[in-house]
C-alpha cells in the first residue's frame, strides 16, 4: 500500500530534486531551510526527510551526507512535473516552415534542436512506413530487360527497386506503367487497400495487370528499414555534460543506441496522440538503471505517427525536458498534419 505524501512532503522532495540536479551534491536540512521559502524549522525538515527516506524516495551516500533522490523519488518528482503542464504548450525555437515539406527535414531539425535546448540525447523516431502516402512515380527501362521504380513518398523517402526479365520490356509499356501509375497511385497511402486495388485492376488489359504484378513490390514492400527510422542528436554534448559518475550509464545508452530496435523498444508500443510520458531507471531495462527518457507522441489528431523523446541520467532536469519534448511534439504534429493533408 502507497502512501500518500503531504504537500509539504512533496514540496521538499521536489527542492531536493532540483537542487540535486543543479549540484549533483548531497542537499542538507540547512539549504532547505535557507532555500525552500517554506517556513519550517531545521528539526521538522530533518524529520521530513527521514520520513521520505523511510517511505523509499530519498537515501544518502554516507552517515553525515545531506539526502539523494532515489529512482521512486526521481519518478514522483516527474509525474509531478507532468502534472504541472498547462494546458497549452510553450513555443519551441525551430521552425519547420523550411523543411520543405519534408517529413525527414523537420525530423532531423527537431532532433537537432532539442539536443541543444537540453543538452540532452535526443531521438525521434520517423512514422512508419505505410503512413507515408507516394508522391511520385517514375519507372525506368535502364536496359532491354531491367527496370528500375523509383517511389518518392511523402516523408522524403525515395525507395528505388530494380526487377530483371526475362525477355526484353516494351519501351511503350513501361511509358504506360510510368503514365498509369503516377496518375492513379499518386497521392495514396502506402499501407492502403486502394492503393494494391490500383495495381490488380481487373479493368486493365492482362498483359498490363501482369506487368504491374511485377512491379508491385516496389509500393508494398519498399525499405523496411525506414519503419525502424530513427534520428539521433547530442550524443556528444550528453557525454561532455555528465558527470563522472554518470558516464558509465551513458556509455551504456550509446551502446544500446547501436541496436536501432532496442531504442524503439524502450519507447513502447505507440501511445494515444500527443501523449507525454516518463521512464525512469528500472522502467527501462536493467543495463539502463541509471537512464530515464522523457518523451511525447506526435501525429495526426486519430493517429501517432512516432515519438520524441530525450533520453540521459535519471539526475536529469525534468522540468525541462518536460516542457522540451512537449512543445517539440506539438510543432511537429502541426507540420505532420499540414504534409499530410496535402498529400
Amino acid at each position: 500500500m502507497q502512501i500518500e505524501l503531504t504537500d509539504r512532503q512533496r514540496r521538499l522532495l521536489r527542492e531536493v530534486v532540483e537542487a540535486h540536479v543543479a549540484t549533483g551534491k548531497p542537499v542538507g536540512s540547512k539549504r532547505l531551510v535557507e532555500g525552500s521559502g517554506l517556513s519550517l524549522s531545521p528539526s521538522t525538515v530533518r524529520s521530513e526527510l527521514a520520513t521520505l527516506e523511510a517511505l523509499g524516495y530519498l537515501t544518502h551516500p554516507y552517515t553525515s551526507a545531506g539526502r539523494v533522490p532515489t529512482e521512486r523519488g526521481y519518478r514522483l518528482h516527474a509525474e509531478g512535473e507532468l502534472d504541472r503542464q498547462g494546458a497549452r504548450p510553450e513555443s519551441f525555437p525551430v521552425v519547420l516552415a523550411g523543411a520543405r515539406s519534408e517529413v525527414e527535414d523537420a525530423l532531423r531539425a527537431t532532433t537537432d534542436a532539442l539536443s541543444q535546448v537540453t543538452r540532452l540525447l535526443a531521438l525521434v523516431s520517423a512514422p512508419p512506413l505505410e503512413t507515408a502516402t507516394v508522391r511520385h512515380v517514375e519507372v525506368l527501362r535502364l536496359q532491354p530487360q531491367v527496370v528500375m521504380v523509383v517511389v518518392i513518398t511523402s516523408a522524403g523517402g525515395v525507395n528505388k527497386a530494380t526487377f530483371t526479365f526475362d525477355e526484353p520490356v516494351d519501351a511503350g509499356l513501361v511509358e504506360w506503367a510510368r503514365a498509369y501509375l503516377g496518375e492513379q497511385v499518386a497521392g495514396l497511402q502506402l499501407g492502403m487497400s486502394a492503393l494494391r486495388q490500383r495495381l490488380d485492376d481487373p479493368r486493365l488489359a492482362s498483359r498490363e495487370r501482369a506487368f504491374l504484378q511485377v512491379l508491385r513490390p516496389a509500393f508494398t514492400e519498399g525499405d523496411r528499414r525506414e519503419e525502424q527510422r530513427l534520428f539521433v542528436g547530442g550524443a556528444a554534448t550528453l557525454l561532455g555534460e555528465v558527470r563522472a559518475d554518470e558516464l558509465e550509464a551513458c556509455h551504456r545508452l550509446l551502446e544500446a543506441l547501436e541496436e536501432r530496435a532496442t531504442m524503439l523498444g524502450l519507447l513502447g508500443a505507440p501511445r494515444e496522440p500527443r501523449r507525454l510520458f516518463v521512464r525512469v531507471g528500472r522502467e527501462l531495462e536493467p543495463a539502463l538503471h541509471d537512464i530515464a527518457v522523457v518523451g511525447a507522441t506526435y501525429g495526426l489528431v486519430h493517429r501517432t505517427l512516432g515519438a520524441v523523446s530525450l533520453f540521459g541520467p535519471v539526475r536529469m532536469d525534468y522540468a525541462t525536458a518536460i516542457r522540451s519534448v512537449r512543445s517539440a511534439a506539438h510543432e511537429l504534429s502541426r507540420f505532420v498534419e499540414e504534409v499530410y493533408a496535402d498529400n
